[in-house]
């Protein structure tokens, strides 16, 4: 199997390849996989696992060189011994290239129904997510706002259902006010649910045109749907986003993780800092994440101030306030989030 990546430009790229292709040459060796450096790109191939598993290393290799903290011979070995001692590594590729897929997209951004357009991690903490999204059929994600939570969820999901991955994209989200009370909302169902599912159309309508989805939730591809309409369901086949999930009672969240059928995946995101419940040590997100945070098949991720994207202001308010001002200090076991 063959595995293209691109390689960074400029002082990153000898980060990825070390001096004199030292680091190419200890993955060669130590994977017994065949890498070409040329035009700025990278070749790997070799055995489907191996393949797999020198591509996750190399994307590791390129997010600590466009950080600019290459990783040393010791960090690099290391690093192959822990991708090579997981039972699962490369696993995906022999299955039909999902993780030479992911490797993929990863290095050159994930592809939308708009041309010309493609969605890509920002920080070593967004792309620790999309590996998470990628390698797991359920993920958390928590983090402050502006880190991309539910945008790369999206992003993720739509690539995902233009590839044929998935057959329908399902997106959700509990209809708890932020600490006011609307009252009563005029319209039909979908005009009063619309103003608290408006973040993840804001999200849809950035990678699709109106039209496009239209057609998509007229013949029931794309679904966005408030959380207590999910119950008794079973959802085969289907990517589903649960966001805010901060504002999920415990109760909540099973029945939310309960509803996954074959061949599914699903995302939970949330900011453990605004939990909007009576009581915030009712969340669901921070339990579940509690419960679950050793179960197999399950990742987790912890964005943080440093994976903001948004204005430069609002890394700023968000240190300023600090964590935990509203709903605690953070969610227990994604303190420290994975790197890539």
């Amino acid at each position: 199997m063959d595995i293209t990546l691109e390689l960074p430009v400029g002082e990153p790229r000898v980060g990825v390849t070390g001096p004199a292709e030292r680091n190419l040459k200890i993955i060669r060796e130590t994977l017994g996989v065949h890498i070409t450096a040329r035009n700025g790109t990278l070749t790997i191939s070799g055995d489907d696992t191996a393949v797999g598993q020198a591509s996750r290393i190399l994307e590791r290799l390129t997010d600590a060189a466009v950080r600019d903290e290459p990783m040393s011979r010791k960090q690099l070995v290391d690093a192959i011994a822990a991708v090579a001692s997981m039972p699962n590594a490369g696993a995906a590729v022999a299955a039909g290239g999902v993780v030479g897929q992911a490797a993929h997209d990863l290095a050159h951004g994930m592809d939308v129904y708009l041309p010309d357009k493609r969605v890509k991690a920002m920080t070593g903490g967004q792309r620790a997510y999309l590996e998470a999204i990628f390698e797991n059929d359920l993920t958390f994600c928590s983090g402050p706002a502006g880190t991309g939570k539910t945008y790369l969820a999206v992003a993720a999901a739509v690539s995902m259902l233009k590839r044929g991955q998935v057959r329908k994209l399902v997106l959700v989200r509990p209809a708890v006010e932020a600490g006011e009370k609307l009252g009563f909302l005029p319209g039909d169902l979908q005009d009063k649910v619309n103003p608290y599912l408006r973040p993840l159309l804001d999200a849809l309508h950035d990678m699709m045109e109106f039209d496009h989805i239209q057609r998509f939730m007229a013949c029931d591809l794309i679904e966005i749907v408030p959380l207590a309409f999910m119950r008794g369901r079973t959802l085969n086949d289907a990517l589903i986003i649960l966001d805010e999930a901060q504002n999920t009672t415990k109760g909540q969240m099973l029945m939310f993780l309960t509803r996954l059928g074959m061949g599914g995946k699903m995302i939970v995101t949330g900011d453990t800092s605004q939990i909007d419940l009576e009581d915030p040590r009712a969340s669901g997100l921070i339990d579940a994440v509690r419960r679950l945070r050793r179960v197999r098949g399950v990742g987790m991720v912890a964005l943080d101030s440093v994976d903001i994207v948004r204005h430069s202001l609002v890394q700023r308010i968000v240190e300023a306030y600090g964590s935990g001002q509203t709903g605690g200090s953070g969610v227990a076991g994604m303190e420290d989030p994975p790197r890539g």
